[in-house]
């Protein structure tokens, strides 16, 4: 026990009339004057002695005097605020450590094991889930990882984690550089604190050095008996077979420890083959990240290296391991923290040295209410501020804060208005939680709606520039930068579709109206004009206005104007389309006019109504 820096328990020890452990995050703070501290220095009590005389009348009058000066309102509740988890938080990060560097944070890697009983009776540590920043599980069947997704948690899980974090052991800092030591130091601490019974400790033992099985080891090992069993197995396995496989899946653990004898002793991280010899696992081999990365290459910890490439440079790994006992009456659980980050031999499927472990074992029949704990503690691990604050944390305190800092930035969903069953698929950018590391109290900012209003005015270039010709020219800077883009992009094969839509929509009214208008004007505007003027319309809109895709072509305002112009010139005997010509020249001078002035600004003015009845 000498070994460890730090270490605190609570929880489980004492009488069980003794008053339960209060959350520290809540502290009371007590006033005293000068009088209570003479008081107190006059009638020293010491513990185990009986003080004679009047030793009641004034601890009763002590007490009384304390009562009355502690109170700060009518009611007598203390009324001093509680300083925000989010505050604390900041605090924990903001302070300067005086170490040589023990505690600078590490990206960490996150992995989950569950102990489950083999075929044979054996127990195992198997490998159920892995966090690198995402929640991968394994998939139903044991054969393959799930996609990365956002971890998605019950608040009851996390409420629960918080209690045990609270009332369970936690050990930081601790001395050891191997499965064995940390076993040893965290049993000793455990058995102290009255979490665990003596008779217990060898039975825990065993559980925490039994075989620990990654999923990679069995696919690497059907990739090397591929060619041989595969052969031999039926294309069509019976309905019967994959519905015992399903099921054998689905109840893992729901018969632990039936067959099991727990040894104890020296053979605790043992197991036995069936010819009789007993099998060592492979974390009595651990080595200390000190050593180098040659050592980490052996044969007892080659790790997977395909799934290492995924693992930032310098990163750290954190074990969770959950599991259900028949000799616990309830849960024990443990966080601990080691001094220096260690490769523990099998713990972990890559070769990446351990600096926590969180451990819950406890009695049979809670084994998804445990295995939710666990997927809290390492959701909690991967998030940024929880992870900065275990590397930084002094007490069980600043582990709390933290907890309670992430319950304040979750978001909980209603049950029955979504499926549970949805992965949620990663962000394609992550928000940052720098806000959440250095929030800084400000002035609550009164937001104009004028001014806001106007600014997005100003963005989308609907304000007088004052000059002429301002809108244009700034019209043009803004969309320069995208000009040429916007026809790169058109050169996809998902753009495919889109053209030959607008084409079509294009031609189609152009040659129906263009028809129509050559009955109307004696075919001195038909449907071969109309398409050779939407030809060199929507190839010089489509080159120098703002919106390339904007459908052009005859309408039935058009073909109604066009024939009452017609009807005016041969009542006038004008001609026809020299008259039109004008028209167009000076509609052109006319819009010259309106965007040397920045008439377009009036736009915003325009309202939905009137946009429709003119669309």
């Amino acid at each position: 026990m000498g070994k460890n820096k730090k270490m605190e328990g609570g929880g489980c020890g004492g009488s069980p009339d003794e008053e339960p452990p209060r959350d520290p995050g809540v502290a009371q703070h007590h006033s005293f004057n000068m009088d209570d501290l003479e008081g107190h220095r006059a009638h020293s009590i010491y513990v185990g002695v009986h003080v004679p005389g009047n030793y009641r009348r004034r601890s009763r009058h002590h007490r009384h005097r304390h009562h009355h000066h502690h109170k700060t309102s009518k009611d007598g509740s203390d009324n001093r605020p509680v300083t925000p988890p989010s505050q604390r938080v900041q605090f924990i990060l903001g302070e300067d450590d005086d170490d040589d560097g023990t505690h600078d944070s590490h990206p960490l890697f996150s992995e989950m094991e569950t102990l489950t009983e083999m075929e044979g009776g054996e127990l195992e540590w198997k490998e159920t889930a892995r966090w690198v920043k995402f929640e991968e599980d394994v998939e139903e069947g044991g054969e393959r990882w799930s996609k990365p997704h956002v971890a998605t948690l019950s608040l009851h899980s996390l409420f629960e984690l918080r209690s045990f974090l609270l009332n369970g052991t936690v050990i930081l800092d601790m001395d050891a550089t191997s499965l064995e030591q940390i076993a040893d130091l965290l049993l000793d601490n455990m058995i102290n604190q009255g979490q665990l019974t003596f008779e217990g400790r060898e039975k825990f033992r065993d559980a925490l050095l039994r075989k620990h099985k990654h999923l990679y080891e069995k696919q690497k090992h059907n990739k090397e008996n591929g060619n041989t069993s595969m052969s031999r197995l039926p294309l069509i396995r019976s309905l019967a077979e994959i519905g015992r496989n399903h099921s054998s899946s689905k109840n893992i653990g729901s018969g632990f420890f039936k067959a099991l004898s727990f040894s104890g002793g020296n053979n605790a991280s043992a197991t036995s083959n069936p010819d009789g010899t007993m099998e060592q696992s492979p974390s009595s081999g651990s080595i200390t990240c000190n050593h180098s990365a040659s050592n980490l290459d052996g044969p007892e910890h080659k790790g997977n290296t395909h799934f290492m490439r995924k693992i930032p440079a310098g990163a750290e790994a954190s074990n969770i391991l959950v599991g259900e006992v028949p000799f616990l009456e309830k849960p024990a659980t443990a966080f601990v923290r080691l001094s220096q980050s260690a490769n523990l031999g099998d713990l972990t499927e890559v070769p990446v040295p351990t600096r926590f472990l969180y451990i819950i074992l406890g009695p049979t029949g809670g084994l998804p209410r445990y295995h939710e704990i666990g997927r809290a503690m390492a959701t909690l691990l991967s998030d940024e501020v929880f992870h900065d604050v275990a590397y930084k944390a002094k007490n069980r305190s600043h582990l709390l804060a933290a907890v309670d800092e992430f319950l304040d930035a979750v978001t909980v969903l209603p049950p029955g208005e979504w499926d549970p069953a949805i992965r949620i698929e990663p962000p394609a950018a992550i928000p940052s939680q720098e806000p959440r590391k250095n929030k800084k109290p400000e002035a609550a900012e009164v937001i104009d709606e004028e001014e806001e209003e106007q600014k997005m005015r100003e963005e989308a270039g609907l304000t007088r520039s004052g000059r002429l010709f301002g809108g244009f020219i700034n019209d043009i800077k803004r969309k320069a930068p995208w000009f040429l883009s916007d026809f790169k992009d058109g050169f996809s094969i998902q753009s495919i579709a889109s053209i030959i839509f607008i084409y079509f929509a294009c031609l189609t009214p152009i040659i129906t109206f263009g028809g129509l208008l050559g009955e109307a004007t004696e075919n001195r505007i038909a449907a071969l004009e109309s398409l050779v003027a939407g030809l060199l319309c929507g190839v010089v809109y489509g080159m120098f206005s703002g919106q390339p895709l904007t459908v052009l072509g005859s309408t039935g305002p058009v073909l109604v104007f066009e024939t009452i112009l017609f009807d005016f010139c041969k009542t006038m005997s004008w001609s026809y389309l020299s008259f039109r010509l004008w028209i167009g020249l000076w509609a052109g001078f006319i819009l010259i006019i309106l965007v040397a002035v920045d008439a377009s600004a009036l736009v915003c003015f325009i309202t939905r109504f009137t946009e429709e009845n003119f669309a």
